[in-house]
């Protein structure tokens, strides 16, 4: 059985979604909302209680400034948030995209809330030996954004990210569907106007990762050897003197192949 709830805290309602029984287990996207995670929440929930939420600003997390930049770190608080809604005090966390950012953010900032923390291609393009030009491609696209819209943003975004150009992968603005809805175009114009500029800039704590007390661990698509993503799951695992794991698919594997995701995934928090 799932349950959604709001969780007020200053400067945003907060939806989340609970399921299952067993230790606590944090999903995090950044855009993604909790829906893109209902598979592999479903997947995880006979032995996991999971949590799932819509990020600041996202669907249905509503923000009382709408023009508040999503920063990783007022994302981690969140999550922290969330984790006291539960009366929880540490959790297992799987992070994607930019939520694995989120989740760099928390382990370093909180270190103690987070037992294993999976971050799973996460955009730190800052980590680039070619970081400046990866910085100026992604001023190109929220200039795009703010001149000629979602479309053309999303274009550069996803030519930027290594994908095809005739490749639209599951998830969102990750990979937008065909036809977007308009909580699609918003959550969209959202990232292009306040989420991608913080989300790619943010330079993990490397020093406070290797401490501990957090487990960190770097996951890599086992499709994804093309994607900017690769580049930064690499670099990251190198600076933590680690070896990324290997997660069946792309980018958003746990999308379309969510069994085999929670399979390894588990396999991962069971070696902690």
């Amino acid at each position: 059985m799932t349950t959604t709830h709001i969780l007020e805290i200053p400067g945003v309602r907060l939806r989340y979604e609970v399921r299952g029984t067993g230790p606590l287990l944090l999903l995090l996207g950044a855009p993604m909302a909790a829906a893109y995670f209902a598979p592999l929440a479903d997947a995880l929930a006979g032995d996991h209680t999971v949590l799932t939420h819509d990020p600041r600003g996202i669907a249905g997390s509503v923000l009382d400034d709408p023009a508040q930049d999503s920063t990783p770190e007022l994302r981690a608080d969140d999550a922290a948030a969330l984790m006291d809604a539960l009366g929880v005090e540490s959790a297992d966390v799987l992070g994607s995209s930019g939520g694995a950012v989120t989740g760099l953010a928390l382990a370093a900032r909180l270190p103690k809330r987070v037992r294993t923390l999976v971050a799973h291609e996460p955009p730190c393009l800052e980590l680039l030996p070619d970081a400046a030009e990866r910085r100026a491609a992604t001023e190109d696209i929220i200039e795009t954004y703010h001149r000629e819209g979602v479309g053309p943003a999303f274009a550069k975004f996803m030519a930027s990210a290594g994908f095809d150009g005739d490749e639209v992968p599951d998830g969102a603005p990750d990979g937008a569907p065909e036809e977007p809805s308009e909580q699609d175009l918003a959550d969209s114009a959202r990232f292009f106007a306040h989420e991608l500029r913080g989300t790619t800039r943010y330079v993990p704590d490397v020093d406070a990762l290797k401490a501990g007390p957090a487990r960190v661990v770097v996951g890599i698509g086992a499709d994804s050897g093309r994607l900017l993503t690769y580049r930064t799951s690499v670099a990251l695992a190198g600076l933590l003197g680690t070896e990324p794991v290997v997660f069946p698919g792309e980018h958003v594997g746990f999308t379309d192949q969510p069994e085999e995701f929670a399979r390894t995934l588990r396999e991962v928090l069971a070696a902690s």
